[in-house]
């Protein structure tokens, strides 16, 4: 894929982001930072494509035609439909969005409303509920060093799914964070709601919508494609990189959350995102320590199995 296409790709990605016009002022803040960190990282000046998109609001047409091979379409359009996925389920506006755009990518129909309703079980997944068996730790622990337990194990299996190639593995990351949060609240005497979780989320830094904006980044600029109908790249350092994101994202996430419903919410916004910065740093550190539990949890996780446990 060369820079047109990425840039054409990552267009219909922000497109997808502001497709409901319903991002706050920190979302909006959150996704300028990403395309400020994808600019960094390769030669697509990212921050002038968000600008664009925002305030020109380029042709949908025009820009899916630069985006030539089928499989680069297909990319495209599951990407955008994981953008719109992120924070929830799929707006009216969002869904127009996403019709036109497969057929200005003339995706197959059948194809793309298949992954359109997979995409959409996985973000309106239950919060509560079982979790995978030999995976997760399926009951609400009742002790500080099980719950430890829990988050690792969130942890390693959200770091095993950036190393599948199928791009629902990255779709199921935000819905597993959410199941972790809530199974943490529950376990402090809290009952938590959707909205209540992507609050603390949003407060710690971690948008939902930028977050995968994030992950769909780091495969974009990393040559994805070589992956598509592929097996395992472990040792590509693109792949790896995401595991190690998505392995210290939750695992911070998870420990931030213990401290916050332990201590009975009083922790201020300024106090939670310090803990937060804290303890990305650290878990950057511990993820090598898992490397290889995240590599055997990749090569035995199960995406169907897992979407039926994130529905229940």
């Amino acid at each position: 894929m060369d820079i047109d296409q990425q840039r054409a790709v990552l267009t219909l990605c922000l497109m997808a982001a502001f497709a409901d016009g319903a991002n706050s002022d920190q979302e909006r803040a959150q996704i300028k930072r990403i395309a400020a960190t994808l600019g960094a990282d390769s030669a697509l000046d990212a921050v002038a494509i968000y600008q664009d998109v925002l305030l020109n609001r380029p042709d949908l047409r025009t820009v899916a035609a630069a985006i030539t091979l089928p499989a680069q379409r297909q990319f495209a359009y599951e990407m955008a439909v994981g953008v719109c996925n992120a924070d929830g389920a799929i707006t009216a506006a969002e869904r127009m969005f996403l019709d036109e755009l497969a057929g200005a990518l003339h995706v197959d129909p059948g194809s793309a409303r298949q992954f359109a309703q997979d995409a959409d079980a996985f973000a309106a997944g239950k919060l509560a509920g079982p979790a995978l068996a030999g995976t997760l730790v399926a009951a609400v622990p009742a002790d500080a060093a099980a719950l430890d337990a829990t988050i690792l194990n969130y942890a390693i299996v959200n770091g095993a799914l950036e190393l599948l190639p199928q791009s629902l593995a990255s779709m199921a990351i935000i819905p597993l964070q959410m199941k972790m949060v809530y199974a943490i609240g529950k376990a402090y005497g809290f009952e938590l709601d959707r909205d209540h979780i992507k609050e603390l989320l949003a407060t710690l830094g971690v948008g939902l919508t930028s977050q995968f904006l994030e992950q769909f980044g780091r495969k974009l600029i990393g040559g994805v494609l070589g992956r598509i109908g592929g097996g395992l790249l472990g040792g590509a350092g693109s792949v790896t990189t995401g595991a190690a994101f998505s392995f210290a994202s939750t695992y911070a996430l998870g420990h931030v959350a213990k401290r916050y419903y332990a201590g009975g919410r009083s922790i201020d916004a300024a106090g939670l995102q310090q803990a937060f910065a804290q303890m990305l740093g650290q878990a950057k550190q511990l993820q090598a320590n898992y490397a290889g539990q995240i590599a055997e949890q990749a090569r035995s996780l199960d995406l169907t199995k897992l979407l039926s446990v994130i529905k229940q």
